[in-house]
């Protein structure tokens, strides 16, 4: 069975394969010019939508920092304008209703303030000047407010009182914490008794209200919520917001849809009798009605994501894609209320769809390559963020139907052009169960027919994720091309993206489908594409990939290296150090105490014994996700055994390696370890 698909070119891929300059000639794609690539993000439209306000992230090697800045460009086309100069931090920039300013967050003062510009340009001004650091600023539709977050102690009555006691426990010698329930850590921050709230603040002045006051809550929720979790409605009077209030944090998955009123008179919650996740509201434009995303089954962080609608004067909630078989990423209104915009992954894309809010009609509007960050302007066009496995995000706009595309910036154009980079393929092949399963193979830069050459194999982590076409700055195929190797990526069954079945599959499984995949995809790899030597190839992976590295270490000695990030290595007792118990509680059935749960059917500690090619092992001492006890393990293991292996270890990195210099030495380590063994 054979199904093979050639890359497409479209809008982000057309800038990377322009030609380089003639002074300049090309080299391999490294590591070195990804770090060196500019982040665009947060695309924001003016009110009459002629223009749109982006941030600009730039890293400056000399400083071992990154800095990010507001740039504005026209929406009919047009070079982009720098706004704002400072070395800082310049992010989350909003318009305000008239158009005439725009707020944004910046640590340009010391601590992360709310500041302002005049979009015609001039110097930033600083808004406000508050005792802690805020985020997230939004603007009430009338002009007169601006509602942000801040983390506070929510026994505190104000933000003086949060500040007071940070100051006391700086100054105290003693560090010592006392916790009486979990979470006491999460992510890579203990918990420090502090919470999220959502304030509103009066531009003329006076004291922020905490709409959320006393709530031993979140909202946005940590670690990674942001602005796209709470909303102002249209006549200024409620915010709605996402938090989690019932239930045990490390075991609960019930995040709920409260409305609060702006003036601090309290909250409600809307979405209370769904015990799954419902998150992310969006007002409709004439305040009636609220669109969210929500999943169905409690305790499951990867179930579908519906959009809903909350009918705010009858209380009914309405789902309108229960039939569709995709997950809703994000949710955004027409202006005219008529169409919502979603995000969903499918088939190896995060593409645009429109929502019919009446019958709950869905249909592409946007194919192909990775969307993100989508906004409607007033005058009908989607304006979003593409990237692609060739091309970093620019920023793109079109249509509401997808029609008149335009890429209003091509700010990494000149970078690409000194680089090679490989022309990805995807496939298709019979997995687990006889179903189809997709992949992507990427040849070696300056590939030459008729030779064979070493594969990095690579393993996505979530589980429940996918490689997508999608220019990843952590786990980028192209750096594997780039340095001379067949780079193979499979979405095995646990992937999502290709139907809500195929996501589930991985439950209680993680072990059998997943590994089969892999090893059918790779057979199928070698037997298709004559370039592979099938005896130098190495397997390499992080998180759950990191996972499946130990797994594959005592399944298999088809590789001749390993390399396992941030992977688990027994499945048994990183239960009792994880910090979300619903997820091992969900993906192995319950707790590992409870009868016929599968934490000790798919460990890869209980396969030691078989262990003997020689591995990489890499971990971060902030990762509170797999503690960094599981990469010694693994580690010790190895050395016990006598295998050749290597310890790479960051005492100033999480689950993942975001510093620039860091990610510098993990690609070098990792290429040398994979060139050890693959190039001799």
């Amino acid at each position: 069975m054979r199904s093979l698909v050639l890359y497409g070119c479209a809008v982000a891929a057309a800038t990377a394969v322009a030609a380089a300059g003639p002074d300049e000639p090309k080299h391999p794609f490294s590591v070195r010019d990804l770090v060196a690539m500019e982040r665009l993000a947060s695309p924001q439209p003016s009110p009459d939508g002629s223009q749109v306000v982006f941030t600009r992230r730039v890293y400056d090697a000399e400083a071992n920092k990154n800095f990010t800045s507001l740039w504005i460009v026209p929406i009919d086309g047009g070079r982009p304008r720098r706004l704002t100069n400072a070395q800082a931090a310049d992010t989350s920039p909003r318009w305000s209703p008239d158009g005439k300013s725009i707020a944004f967050i910046s640590d340009r003062g010391g601590s992360s303030q709310v500041w302002s510009i005049d979009p015609s340009g001039g110097e930033a001004r600083r808004v406000t000047d508050l005792p802690v650091d805020v985020d997230n600023v939004q603007w009430s539709h009338d002009g007169t407010r601006l509602a942000f977050s801040a983390e506070v102690y929510p026994d505190c009555p104000d933000l003086a009182c949060t500040a007071k006691r940070d100051k006391e426990k700086s100054d105290n010698p003693v560090k010592a914490r006392v916790y009486t329930k979990l979470m006491i850590r999460h992510w890579d921050a203990w918990n420090e008794g502090k919470r999220n709230h959502i304030f509103v603040w009066p531009l003329r002045g006076g004291d922020p209200i905490d709409v959320m006051k006393g709530a031993d809550a979140d909202s946005p929720t940590k670690p990674f919520g942001g602005a796209q979790e709470f909303a102002w409605s249209p006549d200024g009077k409620s915010i709605a917001f996402t938090s989690k209030m019932a239930g045990n944090e490390a075991w609960s998955t019930d995040d709920n849809i409260y409305l609060a009123a702006a003036d601090g008179g309290g909250y409600r919650c809307l979405t209370c009798a769904n015990e799954a996740l419902d998150a992310q509201p969006a007002f409709s434009p004439d305040g009636k009605s609220i669109a969210y995303l929500a999943m169905s089954r409690p305790g499951y962080e990867a179930d579908r994501q519906r959009v809903m609608l909350y009918d705010l004067a009858s209380g009914k909630t309405r789902a309108l894609t229960e039939s569709w078989d995709r997950s809703a990423g994000s949710v955004v209104w027409s202006p005219d209320g008529k169409r919502l915009f979603v995000t969903a992954e499918e088939t190896a894309r995060l593409k645009i769809f429109a929502v019919d809010p009446a019958g709950g009609r869905v249909s592409v509007v946007v194919g192909e390559h990775e969307n993100t960050d989508v906004t409607v302007t007033s005058r009908g066009r989607l304006v979003y963020g593409q990237d692609s496995l060739v091309s970093p995000t620019e920023i793109v706009t079109c249509l509401l139907d997808g029609t008149d595309v335009r890429l209003l910036t091509r700010v990494n154009a000149a970078r690409l052009e000194t680089v090679k980079m490989s022309r990805p393929e995807e496939f298709w092949f019979k997995g687990a169960m006889d179903e189809r399963v997709h992949g992507w193979i990427l040849k070696p830069v300056d590939f030459q027919e008729g030779r064979k050459y070493p594969l990095a194999f690579l393993v996505h982590g979530g589980p429940q994720g996918s490689w997508e076409d999608h220019f990843h700055y952590r786990w980028n195929p192209q750096v594997y091309a780039g340095a001379g190797y067949v780079t193979v990526t499979i979405n095995f069954h646990g992937s999502t993206g290709f139907g809500q079945a195929f996501t589930d599959a991985i439950r209680r499984n993680w072990g059998a489908a997943p590994y089969e995949d892999l090893m059918k995809g790779l057979d199928y790899v070698i037997a298709t594409y004559g370039f592979v030597d099938k005896d130098r190839m190495g397997a390499l992976g992080a998180s759950y990939g990191g996972y499946m590295i130990n797994w594959i270490a005592g399944q298999t000695d088809r590789f001749k290296c390993l390399v396992s990030h941030d992977g688990e290595f027994d499945t048994r007792t990183s239960y009792y150090s994880t910090e979300e118990l619903w997820f091992p509680e969900w993906e192995h059935g319950g707790p590992p105490w409870e009868p016929g749960t599968t934490h000790d059917v798919w460990s890869p500690a209980l396969h030691v014994a078989n262990w003997k090619t020689p591995m990489l092992v890499i971990h971060g001492a902030k990762d509170f996700r797999l503690p960094e006890t599981e990469g010694f393990s693994a580690f010790t293991a190895l050395q016990r055994r006598g295998i050749p292996s290597k310890l790479l270890y960051f005492p100033d990195e999480n689950h993942w390696v975001l510093k620039a210099k860091n990610s510098i030495l993990w690609h070098d380590t990792v290429i040398g370890w994979l060139d050890q063994w693959l190039k001799k």
